[in-house]
């Protein structure tokens, strides 16, 4: 169980595959914390709108109302005086002044809790997370199950035939799968990619 510190702000960023539960994770932390009576606004991007234009929605139809924003920095045009807290799904879907405007938040003593894919559909680090993980305070990997072999899954397959970097889709267009799984299953004509160490 996290210490969290006191009278200062940091970030939280809970990656992972879809299917992986990012955002019931999002949502049971700021519910928790409106529990706890904290101040607490959430954010999502607009292109996100599989389940709901304004809800976080996870998986399971966990719903959690927020306001959905284009560019991150319109977190500022609606953030309150006195907000403690800061949700954001999809954080992915937003560009690398994502990270800047965590950062500025945390320094104004806001908690930040950030969701998102940490891998894009062929598995590469999906930016801007690489660099959101590397300054917050607290980084949880959630895993999935693989729908092929039952393993811990790390990765999103996409089902739907799309050359695009952002496809937004839910069950359907995406399953999780393992490494091994993960585009198909290597063979002796396509051996998996490995790396050669040299002194």
């Amino acid at each position: 169980m996290h210490q969290f510190p006191k009278d200062i702000g940091w970030i939280e960023v809970v990656c992972g595959p879809m299917f992986s539960g990012k955002t019931e994770e999002l949502i049971r932390r700021v519910k928790r914390a409106v529990y706890g009576k904290q101040r607490v606004q959430v954010f999502k991007p607009k292109v996100d709108d599989r389940y709901d234009e304004t809800q976080v929605v996870s998986h399971s139809q966990l719903k959690l109302t927020s306001t959905p924003i284009e560019r991150a920095e319109e977190i500022f045009y609606h953030l309150l005086p006195d907000t403690q807290v800061v949700g954001i799904d999809e954080v992915q879907f937003f560009g690398p002044e994502v990270v800047q405007v965590c950062e500025a938040l945390a320094y104004r003593g806001v908690r930040v809790i950030c969701a998102g894919l940490d891998q894009d559909y062929q598995g590469r680090p999906f930016e801007p997370m690489p660099q959101l993980l590397a300054v917050a305070e607290y980084v949880t990997k959630q895993l999935a199950i693989c729908v092929v072999c039952g393993n811990p899954a790390n990765r999103s397959q996409r089902l739907v035939s799309s050359e695009e970097r952002v496809v937004v889709g839910a069950a359907g267009a995406y399953e999780a799968r393992c490494r091994r799984c993960h585009l198909g299953e290597p063979t002796e004509a396509t051996p998996p990619q490995t790396l050669e160490l040299f002194d």
